[in-house]
């Protein structure tokens, strides 16, 4: 991921105000960049490191903003500087694993604009966005809505209904997906590449949609969390080879680890079940029950087969809680 430095969006690939119907300027300045520390003990600091960078969106004129999760998973501090340079603290106040969003509390009178929440379920292939990037329109890019398809992350994660746009956002943490009505259609989590042809590949950002976001709302605002019971968490980073499920590797001190599950071990079976793609795989292990439920599982391992149970846990309560302020 860049860093949120002296750069610009090419202005050929910027968002011009006459394109749209709405105060694009006003929208834009809603959007505003994130910097978080997390301690060099924290059970994440080896995977995502102890200093992030994105973007976050303001979604209240309280100070709630919304970005996505790993950014802020397990902070210390978290700071945004705003559309008009002030530089404030927050608070991480909620982060769903599931959905892969994270809300903060800006710690400061901000007297800015709210991006009101828009339909995401309503978007089509082809139609156009801007994905805003803190910084206003040098930082955005005047894009299109390229596939809305399932994702699966390797990371144990999976949206059903995941927006992928184009051409992509160079510095997509926490971007703002931002419809023809200058509403909010979703966060920006990655950016991945889809082969076009043998010879040609077309940069996307995977954006999580906002209407995953507002049943649970109301939970990560009052609780810091959905109020749902947690899913079993296994450990493991999967990947899909030749129609197979491989393993590339497990998290340190997690339940796959204890359980023996090894670097390129296939995974056959989840309790009986066949599995042959990612999403598979997560949602046979989640249909077991909640957190702490045991997996069973049927590896393929250097030439034969074999059998192996993790002992899910909630990963939640591995991760360092928000520091109060």
């Amino acid at each position: 991921m860049m860093s949120p430095s002296d750069w610009k969006v090419p202005p050929s690939a910027q968002p011009k105000p006459q394109g749209y119907s709405y105060d694009l300027e006003r929208a834009l300045s809603s959007v505003m960049g994130l910097s978080a520390t997390v301690p060099t003990d924290a059970f994440t600091a080896d995977t995502l490191g102890t200093e992030r960078a994105g973007n976050a969106v303001l979604i209240r004129e309280d100070g709630i903003v919304l970005t996505i999760g790993y950014l802020v998973t397990e902070a210390e501090t978290v700071w945004l500087t705003l559309s008009d340079g002030r530089v404030a603290p927050g608070h991480v106040i909620g982060i769903d694993g599931e959905t892969g969003f994270g809300l903060v509390q800006v710690l400061a009178r901000l007297d800015l604009p709210a991006l009101p929440l828009g339909r995401s379920s309503a978007t089509k292939v082809g139609d156009p966005v801007v994905i805003g990037g803190a910084g206003g329109r040098r930082r955005s890019v005047a894009g299109r809505i390229a596939m809305k398809q399932e994702f699966a992350g390797y990371w144990e994660y999976v949206l059903e209904d995941a927006i992928f746009t184009a051409p992509a956002h160079p510095h997509w943490g926490g971007t703002a997906l931002i419809g023809a009505d200058g509403h909010l259609l979703g966060i920006g989590s990655l950016q991945l590449q889809q082969e076009r042809s043998p010879d040609r590949a077309e940069h996307l950002n995977m954006i999580v949609p906002i209407d995953v976001l507002k049943p649970i709302l109301d939970d990560m605002l009052r609780l810091g969390q959905a109020d749902r019971p947690a899913r079993p968490w296994l450990g493991v980073f999967a990947t899909e080879v030749d129609g197979r499920v491989a393993v590339a590797g497990v998290a340190r001190g997690g339940p796959a680890e204890s359980a023996g599950l090894q670097l390129g071990d296939l995974v056959l079976e989840v309790a009986g079940r066949p599995v042959a793609d990612l999403a598979g795989f997560f949602r046979a292990a989640w249909a077991l029950g909640p957190a702490g439920v045991k997996v069973p599982m049927k590896l393929h391992r250097e030439g034969r087969s074999l059998d192996a149970t993790v002992h899910s846990v909630d990963r939640r309560k591995l991760l360092k809680g928000p520091v109060v302020h």
